[in-house]
């Protein structure tokens, strides 16, 4: 079983910065792949940014803006958010290989 925490959500204007921090027990954090993921109201979760088999990734819409970092000692999963757009708004999950998920985290960003 594995237990995934976010936190570091809030409303912020257009410009603005956050980090995303996910908070994870339950077993080894360092070996498995992490992601974060984006969930509009009535959509999916979209993938934002993932480490996955030991590489980084984003999407195109939050290169250069987005850091994805992970600190296998605290065991914790974060995102810098620089530079924030309204088009960034939306509940963010943390996500752990094998179906785990945290239970979301709110971010607004106002224009």
């Amino acid at each position: 079983q594995v237990q995934l925490v976010e936190s570091g959500g809030g409303l912020v204007q257009a410009g603005g910065s956050l980090r995303l921090s996910c908070a994870a027990s339950g077993r080894a954090f360092s070996a498995y792949n992490m992601a974060w993921y984006r969930q509009l109201p009535g959509h999916g979760r979209d993938l934002v940014a993932g480490i996955m088999d030991g590489k980084t990734h984003y999407v195109d819409s939050v290169k250069g803006r987005f850091t994805l970092s992970k600190d296998n000692d605290k065991e914790t999963l974060y995102l810098q958010m620089n530079n924030l757009k309204s088009e960034d708004t939306g509940v963010y999950y943390c996500y752990a290989g094998g179906g785990y998920w945290g239970q979301g985290t709110q971010v607004t960003v106002s224009s």
